[in-house]
């Protein structure tokens, strides 16, 4: 039998969409400032923010994943 399905996931889904398309404006609103950077200080900037947008997220995907959990039939 199937576990009641809840709106946490696509709640999550839309969630998520909308903080990358933020985060990729604000990357990129800050690149005509970051290109007059040395090549070294742009490098470490893109990698930060190549990956910073996943600690913020961190607790969103812990509450899309905490909802009832499916029975499983032994």
């Amino acid at each position: 039998m199937k576990a009641r399905q809840t709106m946490r996931k696509p709640i999550a889904s839309l969630i998520l969409l909308a903080f990358i398309v933020a985060w990729i404006v604000i990357v990129g609103t800050l690149s005509g400032m970051i290109g007059t950077w040395p090549r070294w200080a742009q490098l470490v900037f893109y990698i930060v923010a190549g990956f910073g947008w996943i600690i913020p997220l961190k607790p969103l995907f812990a509450w899309m994943n905490s909802g009832p959990q499916e029975e499983t039939d032994d």
